[in-house]
């Protein structure tokens, strides 16, 4: 619908740059706003939020094209896109969202998606205690096996030194 597919949206209405609607707007087909609206925006079709742009108040379209300011939540079941220009405060509910780099969007984002459900794991706690166990054999198996050399050096050295006072 945006970004680099050449697709034509045709405005039906134009809410232009220095314009200020007072109150909710609701449109029947596509808008573009340059200037500012206070109150919610309803869009049958697309709208379109020019870098002039500024509605405060919540918006739900089929698709948003914002490159203004939102302060509200925003609805728009097909797409979302935030233009580098962009600046949201609010939730965006949409079933694609591209969000372009230096946009400002602060708030959650609603894909329509269902959480799966998280799948039961495996009960690896004793598998966990057997390889503690077995990691702890090694280690003192480690150290008995240094005292038994050490012990061994030190009853080899006190046979050499028995030998030489001989």
């Amino acid at each position: 619908m945006f970004g680099k597919k050449n697709t034509e949206v045709k405005i039906s209405t134009l809410i232009g740059r220095g314009s200020e609607l007072q109150g909710d707007f609701k449109a029947a087909g596509s808008a573009r706003v340059d200037g500012k609206v206070n109150g919610n925006v309803t869009v049958e079709g697309t709208l379109i939020v020019g870098s002039t742009g500024a509605v405060s108040g919540n918006v739900e379209a089929e698709a948003v094209l914002i490159g203004g300011e939102v302060t509200g939540d925003i609805i728009a079941p097909s797409k979302a896109e935030l233009t580098e220009t962009a600046k949201v405060w609010g939730d965006v509910t949409t079933a694609v969202i591209v969000i372009d780099e230096h946009a400002v969007f602060q708030g959650r984002c609603n894909m329509n998606q269902e959480v799966p459900e998280k799948k039961a794991k495996p009960n690896n706690a004793k598998a966990a205690r057997v390889g503690k166990r077995s990691a702890k054999a090694a280690i003192e198996e480690a150290l008995k096996e240094v005292q038994e050399e050490e012990l061994k050096e030190a009853e080899e050295a006190e046979g050499e030194e028995s030998a030489l006072q001989e």
